[in-house]
Formats: C-alpha cells, sequence, structure tokens
C-alpha cells in the first residue's frame, strides 16, 4: 500500500472510531491524527545502510589541564554514523560506543522501517540500538521536517543559559614559562565575546600540578579574579574531584562572598561529604547548586543524593546515558525538583543535542558550552543570544554534514 493511501485509511478508521466516543475532543483528535501521519511517514522509511567517518572539530585555543588530566588540546576527531534510508533520507550523529559493536548491531537495522525503530513520542524502542539514539532523533526530524525539540513537543524551543565550559588550567602553560592568571583573564575575554554570560571555572591545581597551599590559593585567586573583570556573569566551579570535603570548605573561604552559581564534582559523591559540604553553605547563607554525576555515573547513589536533598543538577553525560534515557530521565527529575545539565564536554555536537532535549523539555538550568568550527559540519543554525544557547531551527538536529561520508 503506497503512503499516501495508508495514511488516509487510517486517519479516516480513527475518525471513525472518535466519532462513536462521546468523551472524544477535537484536541484528541488532532494529536492522535498527527501521531499516525508522523508514524506513517516513519513507515514508509526503510533503513538501508548505516555509514561511518570522522568530523574535525577545533576549538578556538589549546584546552589545558584540570584536576586530574593532562592536556585536553585542540579538539577532536569526532567518530560519526549515517543512517540511510532507501527512501533518501539520511540522519547522522557522532557514534556512541565502538564502530566494531556498532556495525555488528547495525545488521539488525538494515532493512527495517523506522517506525519499528523510533517513535517520535518515545525515542529509540530498544535500548541495544542506543549507540544509533541520536542518529535515529536526528533522521526522524529529517523525514518529519522538524527539528528535534519540537519532536519532544514544544512548537518553539524552550531557551535556556549556556556557560564557557572551556576554562582549564592554561595559567600553568606553557610548562616551561607558565603564564598565568592574565591568560585565564584573556580567555574569559574571548568567551565573552563569543557571547557566554557565564564562565565555568576548573578548579583543584593542587590534587596534582602545584602543592596543596600553592593551587588553593591560585584556585581562590582565579575565582576573585574573574568575578571581579566580569561583574554581569556568574561563575560556575569545577573541581573534577580534585578536592577531599574539608580542603574544599577552605576554597570556599578563601573566596569569601563572591556567589558561585553551581559547585560542581568537589570530590566524588558520597552522602556525608555532601551533607557536611551542604551544611556549610547552608551556614553561610549560600543558594549555590550542587551539581554531580559526570564521572562514572552510579545511578543509585545520584538518586540517594536527590532523596537526601543533596544534589540540585543532574550531570549525566547526554551521550553516556543516551539522547532517549535522558527522555526518561527528565520527568524523574522534576518530579523530585531536580534539575538538569547533561555533560556535554569534548564536542560542540554534544552541546547542541544538550540544546534539543532542554528545547523540547525544558528543566535544564544551563547548557555546557564548546566553542568549536569546523570544516566538516555547517554549525550556523546554533546562536547564542544574551547568553543563551537557541537551537537550529531546520529539520533534525540542523547540523549540516559539508563531508561525504560513504
Amino acid at each position: 500500500m503506497k503512503r499516501r493511501h495508508f495514511l488516509k485509511s487510517m486517519n479516516v478508521g480513527l475518525a471513525s472510531s472518535l466519532l462513536l466516543s462521546k468523551e472524544s475532543t477535537a484536541l484528541d483528535f488532532m494529536a492522535n491524527t498527527s501521531h499516525l501521519s508522523n508514524q506513517a511517514d516513519l513507515a514508509y522509511h526503510t533503513i538501508d545502510k548505516i555509514t561511518y567517518g570522522f568530523v574535525r572539530l577545533q576549538y578556538p585555543r589549546l584546552v589545558g589541564k584540570n584536576a586530574r588530566l593532562d592536556l585536553h588540546g585542540y579538539g577532536p576527531n569526532v567518530e560519526i554514523c549515517c543512517i540511510h534510508s532507501k527512501q533518501g533520507a539520511m540522519g547522522w550523529s557522532s557514534l556512541r560506543g565502538n564502530r566494531r559493536d556498532a556495525e555488528q548491531l547495525a545488521k539488525e537495522l538494515i532493512g527495517k522501517k523506522v517506525s519499528d525503530i523510533f517513535q517520535p513520542q518515545l525515542g529509540t524502542l530498544q535500548d541495544r540500538h542506543i549507540p544509533f539514539d541520536i542518529a535515529l532523533h536526528d533522521l526522524a526530524g529529517v523525514i518529519l521536517k522538524k527539528p528535534v525539540y519540537a519532536l519532544l513537543g514544544s512548537e518553539q524551543p524552550q531557551i535556556t543559559d549556556y556557560y564557557s565550559g572551556m576554562i582549564y588550567f592554561d595559567d600553568l602553560e606553557p610548562a616551561n614559562k607558565p603564564i598565568g592568571i592574565d591568560k585565564i583573564l584573556e580567555e574569559c575575554r574571548y568567551d565573552y565575546q563569543v557571547g557566554y554570560r557565564q564562565f565555568k571555572l576548573k578548579i583543584g591545581r593542587g590534587n596534582r600540578w602545584m602543592s596543596y597551599k600553592e593551587g588553593l590559593q591560585r584556585d581562590i585567586d582565579v575565582t576573585k579574579k574573574v568575578a571581579e573583570a566580569f561583574p554581569d556573569c556568574q561563575v560556575l566551579v569545577d573541581g573534577n574531584n580534585g578536592f577531599a570535603v574539608e580542603e574544599f570548605i577552605k576554597y570556599l573561604k578563601g573566596i569569601g562572598s563572591i556567589p558561585l552559581f553551581w559547585i560542581e564534582e568537589p570530590f566524588h559523591e558520597n552522602i556525608p561529604e555532601y551533607q557536611r559540604l551542604r551544611s556549610y553553605l547552608q551556614e553561610i547563607g549560600s543558594k549555590t547548586l550542587l551539581a554531580d554525576g559526570e564521572a562514572d555515573p552510579d545511578p543509585q547513589l545520584l538518586n540517594s543524593l536527590i532523596e537526601h536533598k543533596l544534589l540540585d543538577v543532574h550531570l549525566t553525560d547526554i551521550e553516556g546515558l543516551g539522547f532517549t534515557n535522558w527522555r526518561k530521565l527528565m520527568p524523574e527529575l522534576k518530579k523530585t525538583g531536580t534539575l538538569a545539565s547533561p555533560h556535554a564536554w569534548g564536542t560542540i555536537l554534544k552541546s547542541n543535542y544538550t540544546a534539543h532535549l532542554a528545547g523540547g523539555l525544558g528543566n535544564t538550568v544551563t547548557i555546557e558550552g564548546v566553542t568549536s568550527t569546523s570544516d566538516d559540519v555547517d554549525l550556523s543554525g546554533y546562536q547564542i543570544k544574551d547568553g543563551k544557547l537557541i537551537p537550529a531551527k531546520t529539520a533534525g538536529f540542523g547540523m549540516e554534514l559539508l563531508k561525504k561520508i560513504y
């Protein structure tokens, strides 16, 4: 049966059944008609092949060390997958996991209708297909001619804040002649011109790269100087688990009255130390948010932190958890009053995926920014305005590939 005839017959049947129900409304009819129309469009497309390749993303500067890791470099080569339908549609995204496993899994998808694997109101239907999850969202958006945030239920995107996540220990570079704090201020000025009005400062220099005393003082000095130089911006800090709780409280005492938007991963998450930190923040009247869940997330522990009112912002990675799983998690977070900000460090692709998740579902307090350019991907559909990230309004994630992936 041709797609248009299939769609017509489905809608006629739906209309007949709704007319028999006294409780049905015009809104119900339109919603169900739209749903069936979407499903028919997706059912019309059959997956023909999945191809793989790489795209290069370039940072505007060398990104240095954090509390745990050495230099992060100038930007990644990201492995991607492209899902092609026999009818000529293509969706793509970064590949979750390794290609070898994906190629084995892809055998299950070839020849399947897109509607058998993906539904707009749910996402990817089977957990084991999560490696292709983001690409399937892109493909569905392309087929339905809708941005991903619209697939999630928002005709207009919900817009939220956007922070620079690229301010590392660049004051310590080059190793033979460190530039010092002026380098951090220079980077903040650059990021301000890009459009950011939130800066996330990496702290914890005393964990590995300096003595504890010197590192702590440098963390304090950097925080103070950035806050002083950019009074119209908010400061976030990320310790990458480089502190003990009492060490971190010394840092807080050192920065004095400077308000922090959030504190991220000061130490590896645990209930006793977070209770101690929360107690101190309450003592000084601070409303700083506690954000955690990026590094080696333990869902049960994160849930316990939420139950104890010790976690304000859930940070699990947008790719690590999966886009569909984030769609499932977000309503649960809303029930507990917990905010979201999926970890996106590494590639601007992840920042842009998060913009659509936030745009469709809300409840996202801010988005991690990874400023990048690329000769392989058109990133121009995304805009930064008043410190907020506005997602592309074109189909799917709105990022056109500028290179052929065979």
